[in-house]
């Protein structure tokens, strides 16, 4: 807009110059018409340098006219405009921003953080943001809601689970503040958590009771590795018990069997010697009996001859007189 106001007067001031040195008729070292024709070129050159505007890469550019932001943007590029208009150019590529702020948790302990986030604005709202925000947006509207949302997230723990719900923590956080900042039209790419510092007083508390409970947590170890080892030589006590008994039932089972076995063979044997002797006795007749015994009589009588009953003895082999 300066360019466009200092053209104008240059050629203005070209203009009466040039003017007046047509109602003057005196020579002089210069002429007057020559510094008349220089102030019209100049200011024609500072009005047409005012109506070219280059927008950098990675930048999005706002046309005002008169202090209105215009409703379109430029892209990257050379662009024509009015002289009497302004390009704002808004930085559209991803920004990085770290943020140390000291807050408290629910237990009262202050803790020391640094947060870190990446963001950019929509290109389809930077006019948008500049008339509602202007091109200060980081200080105006990102920075206090990086501190709303770190201090608030972090009350609602206590000092000792900060540090093992650090991840929860982070994504609370992130989704928390990318609902406050989309509100203003900005994207939130990335953010995280990168330190958390606590007091050196309850640093050495939290130290001296991770000690303890290591030191508890051992000794719990350790019994449990006696308790098993009693119940594993207990379960073989078991199982060796079992296999005895297993064992003698078996054997048990083993002779009763043999026994079994043995009897049913002394029976067979028996059923088939009863069967031979009843053969036998079938087959025996008193001609058959006598005829064994004829066959085995060696032809002499017997020497005494009796019964029972008191006779008289007689002698076969004795002569009679």
């Amino acid at each position: 807009m300066l360019l466009f106001v200092i053209g104008v007067l240059l050629i203005i001031v070209g203009i009466i110059t040039l003017i007046t040195s047509r109602k003057r008729n005196t020579e002089q070292k210069i002429p007057s018409g020559l510094i008349s024709v220089v102030a019209i070129i100049a200011g024609i050159f500072c009005i047409g340098s005012n109506c070219i505007t280059t927008i950098p890469t990675g930048h999005t550019g706002i046309i005002t006219t008169f202090g209105k932001v215009e409703d379109f943007t430029l892209e990257a590029g050379v662009h024509i405009k009015a002289p009497w208009q302004e390009a704002v150019k808004m930085d559209n590529r991803i920004q990085k921003a770290a943020v140390e702020m000291n807050c408290f948790s629910s237990d009262i302990q202050e803790v020391s953080t640094s947060y870190t986030i990446n963001y950019q604005i929509e290109k389809s709202n930077a006019q948008k943001i500049y008339s509602t925000i202007g091109q200060d947006y980081y200080n105006t509207v990102i920075l206090p809601r990086i501190q709303e949302s770190v201090k608030s997230q972090i009350s609602n723990y206590d000092a000792e689970n900060l540090i093992s719900s650090r991840e929860k923590l982070s994504n609370e956080i992130k989704k928390d503040l990318t609902t406050k900042l989309s509100a203003y039209n900005i994207e939130l790419i990335d953010a995280s958590i990168e330190n958390l510092d606590f007091s050196d007083a309850f640093t050495d508390a939290v130290e001296a009771k991770q000690v303890a409970s290591q030191e508890k947590l051992k000794a719990e170890i350790q019994q449990e590795q006696a308790n098993m080892e009693a119940q594993r030589a207990a379960e073989r006590a078991i199982i060796s018990a079992k296999a005895e008994a297993e064992k003698a039932v078996i054997d048990a089972e083993a002779r009763a069997e043999v026994l079994k076995k043995e009897a049913d063979a002394a029976a067979y044997a028996g059923e088939k010697e009863a069967e031979a002797n009843a053969a036998i006795a079938a087959s025996l007749t008193s001609d058959l009996i006598s005829y064994k015994n004829i066959e085995k009589w060696n032809g002499e009588l017997p020497q005494i001859v009796g019964s029972g009953e008191a006779v008289p003895i007689l002698n076969m082999n004795e002569k009679s007189e």
